[in-house]
């Protein structure tokens, strides 16, 4: 297991790489021009000086370079100085935004609390929700639970967030009162009181991704349960008379986690990077909103890293994965 971690973690550098190549050429490729929200009587002189300050007037594969220099070496330090306290970033170049000018791992930092507490917790959520949903409709196949489990789980897979939260916010917070439509990120929870105002804004939101995180996942533990309890294997462990718990909690939900463990960890990558849909409609302040504003502002740099970010983290899950599967499953061997 060792081997193989190792092994994927050398052919995860090339990979990113070449992710992170890709990107840089798109967004560089891609139409705008930072300079397109200056007044139009600047002169073309002054526009262009303007252009050589933002780091535009370099060869591209210079700036490549130095972009993917700053991202795996002086960035990576910036987060650490936030954690510890430390300086081992202080005095460096760091990545700059265009839109704010500020540095833009300073900015993720700022906004990453917002998201990790509404997205992050509805994922949460949604799993604890959608584990016993999708293992009690396959065990009681075509019953009244697994029928609304499955319209319920086909209710908030189609629906979009936007409508759901839009509807939410019309009937607990308009016509009700309870819960507020806007999020409050200027909250500081330093009090009960202030505690329960965090709790009541985050309903919604929270809900809101929950209910589609839930949905997705439900229907694909059910369907892995209902392979896996026809098995020969199960009909052995019944026959060796096992108790029916043992029997499904054990060995069918150990099996049956094998698909299902992908899925969910595809899904964390989503997480830190926000839900952009729900976080425009609550007005979360978090990364997702801030992605958004990027690319209504043609702030590359910023799209760029977050992109990257994306990227980075889903490689990594995906190794976490397949790692799993190896601790899942017992016949699984990568060395």
């Amino acid at each position: 297991m060792l081997t193989f971690t190792i092994r994927r973690l050398v052919l995860s550098i090339p990979t990113l790489l070449l992710i992170s190549l890709v990107i840089f050429l798109l967004l560089e490729l891609a139409p705008g021009d930072p300079t397109a929200a200056q007044p139009l009587t600047i002169p073309p002189e002054v526009r262009e000086r303007l252009r050589e300050a933002l780091g535009l007037g370099e060869p591209l594969h210079v700036r490549f370079v130095k972009w993917i220099v700053q991202f795996f070496w002086v960035e990576p330090q910036v987060l650490i100085d936030h954690v510890f306290g430390t300086t081992f970033s202080e005095g460096k170049q760091r990545l700059i935004s265009w839109q704010t000018r500020s540095p833009i791992m300073d900015i993720v930092v700022q906004r990453m609390p917002q998201t990790l507490w509404v997205v992050g917790l509805s994922y949460v959520v949604g799993v604890l929700i959608a584990l016993p949903i999708g293992i009690l409709s396959a065990y009681r196949q075509y019953s009244i639970f697994d029928q609304i489990g499955t319209f319920v789980s086909m209710l908030g897979f189609s629906v979009p967030t936007f409508f759901t939260g839009v509807l939410l916010i019309v009937i607990f917070s308009v016509h009700l009162g309870w819960f507020p439509s806007i999020y409050d990120t200027t909250l500081v929870v330093n009090s009960w009181d202030n505690f329960l105002a965090q709790l009541r804004q985050m309903v919604m939101p929270v809900f809101v991704l929950a209910l589609f995180n839930a949905a997705q996942i439900s229907r694909f533990m059910r369907a892995s349960m209902l392979d896996n309890l026809n098995q020969d294997y199960v009909r052995t462990a019944r026959a060796k008379g096992l108790s029916e718990r043992v029997v499904v909690l054990v060995h069918v939900l150990r099996n049956s986690m094998m698909p299902v463990v992908t899925v969910i960890a595809l899904g964390v990558p989503q997480v830190f990077g926000g839900a952009i849909i729900t976080e425009q409609v609550f007005k979360v302040n978090g990364i997702g909103q801030l992605l958004i504003t990027a690319i209504q502002a043609n702030d590359l740099p910023m799209v760029q890293t977050l992109t990257f970010i994306f990227a980075v983290l889903i490689v990594l899950f995906n190794l976490i994965a397949d790692v799993l599967y190896g601790v899942l499953d017992p016949r699984i061997r990568y060395d």
